[in-house]
């Protein structure tokens, strides 16, 4: 058995509103939450300043006119406590509640409060607290001009709970965000801040947890742990110990994507890989890796197809496959009897995605693992990629209640739903946005199920997936290719 991995729950921001709302009806006080939040934000902030010997002595703090900017302006007082020289640039507000006492203090700590957002002086750090959690239209072409205004001003950036701009159930930005080198957020981990393109704006991510959740808070997802550990190898294992992976597809024009997968598939751990192909590619797969078996994709009618799959363990199937009629005649025979294997594990990829979607829907079992990303889940669900990426979420639930099985919306913040749990990635980068990563994801898949079956879950699969592509970007993110996966794999299925 694996080592058990503890992943951190992830919330939508209503659930995170009606959480607050409970905890103020017990007659908590809101004011002094904001307080606290303000506090700690001043605290972490200057132990982060110490920490990375940052240079930092001024700063700006920008305030909307809600609870976000009333956080910003006690954390302006707290700052100013510790010796920084704070500055706060403000919207015009109506100073009643909360905000009032706010700005109140701010004032009574001395701090200079210019009522709009002309920052002319030169400020080590800026902080944003603008708008907070509640932001859910887009913004207007005045708060447009203040966005651009910050994150055009040189100095560390800072946000406080969600940067403004950014959606915080969807990760989107409306259509323009704050973008931070830091973000404090509170109470919880919000699911805008970890998937979609919240990585472009949320910079390091870290929660401020002051309450604790009572029984009524549910989570919509987990954000996955990097730190996953796979079991030591019994000393009197053998090659098929550890599974035998059937890699099929390689279009007469395509050979590449088989040969990641099956790649991908050994140096992940397992016992054997067999690629199913077009015969013109088996010369380049054996004189790369001649540790793949190999069959001729063409030889094989339903017979043959169910008596290969008696002694396999996992098959991924789609590589590569291409979308012309031979492509559709092997998908049909594959596919039918793929769909009623329940003892195997199966991944459907690429090519097969683009014909299963022709199909318009399906009844897969949950140990059939699809992995689109946007413009392939697009086609499945018949929609644009831009509305699969303006609600990740909504479109990976829509993805299992048309077609079921196991899912993974790749992309940053890759969505994993699986056995009705909804996880989020937390590894990855910029960098694995070129071709060949889903070849390579797909062998992984195949071999790490067929290894571990329900031991191991998709989840931690994709998050060692991109564990292994941010050992690659450690020397930089641009020029990185698929093919240069192996061996980093091979480092994090040992670590």
């Amino acid at each position: 058995m694996r080592t058990p991995v503890y992943h951190s729950p992830v919330y939508d921001s209503q659930s995170i509103q009606a959480w607050e709302k409970r905890w103020f009806a017990q007659q908590n006080s809101s004011l002094g939450l904001m307080q606290q939040v303000a506090w700690a934000i001043a605290e972490r902030l200057d132990q982060y300043i110490i920490q990375n010997s940052l240079s930092i002595k001024k700063i700006a703090i920008w305030c909307g006119t809600g609870n976000n900017a009333g956080d910003g302006y006690y954390t302006a007082a707290y700052l100013a406590q510790k010796g920084y020289q704070v500055q706060i640039f403000a919207a015009s507000r109506a100073e009643s509640g909360n905000l009032k006492h706010a700005i109140f203090y701010a004032q009574h700590n001395k701090v200079c409060i210019e009522p709009n957002f002309e920052v002319q002086n030169q400020f080590d750090c800026h902080i944003d607290a603008l708008f907070g959690i509640g932001l859910n239209r887009e913004l207007d072409q005045k708060w447009q001009e203040i966005v651009q205004r910050f994150n055009q001003l040189s100095g560390f950036k800072v946000a406080v709970d969600v940067p403004s701009g950014l959606h915080a159930n969807t990760g989107q930005a409306l259509p323009i965000a704050i973008k931070a080198d830091l973000t404090f957020t509170a109470l919880a981990i919000k699911v805008g801040l970890v998937t979609g393109q919240a990585k472009e704006y949320v910079g390091r991510l870290e929660v401020i947890s002051l309450i604790a959740p009572d029984d009524e808070l549910k989570q919509i997802a987990y954000f996955t742990s990097p730190q996953i550990y796979l079991p030591k190898r019994q000393a009197f294992g053998h090659k098929g110990s550890y599974g035998h992976v059937l890699v099929v597809g390689g279009h007469a024009n395509m050979g590449g994507a088989v040969i990641m997968a099956a790649e991908a598939a050994f140096h992940a751990g397992a016992g054997k890989v067999t690629v199913i192909c077009d015969a013109s590619h088996h010369t380049a797969i054996l004189s790369r890796s001649p540790n793949v078996m190999v069959q001729d994709i063409n030889e094989f009618d339903p017979d043959k197809i169910e008596k290969l799959f008696r002694h396999i363990d996992a098959v991924c199937f789609g590589m590569g496959l291409g979308r012309d009629h031979w492509s559709a005649q092997i998908f049909n025979i594959w596919f039918e009897i793929l769909q009623t294997q329940t003892q195997l594990e199966i991944v459907l990829d690429a090519d097969a995605l683009w014909f299963l979607a022709e199909k318009q829907s399906a009844d897969l079992n949950e140990n059939i693992y699809l992995t689109p990303h946007s413009a392939e889940a697009a086609r499945l669900l018949n929609i644009t990629a831009q509305q699969v990426e303006h609600d990740r979420v909504a479109a990976i639930y829509q993805l299992q209640a048309k077609y079921k099985g196991s899912w993974v919306l790749k992309g940053s913040g890759s969505l994993i739903l699986e056995n009705d749990t909804l996880f989020v990635c937390s590894t990855g980068n910029a960098g694995m946005g070129t071709g060949g990563m889903g070849d390579v994801l797909a062998g992984m898949v195949a071999s790490l199920k067929a290894q571990f079956h329900t031991d191991i879950t998709l989840s931690d699969i994709v998050t060692l997936h991109g564990k292994a592509g941010d050992l690659l970007a450690e020397q930089g993110q641009r020029g990185i290719q698929a093919q240069h996966m192996a061996e980093v794999i091979y480092q994090v299925v040992n670590a």
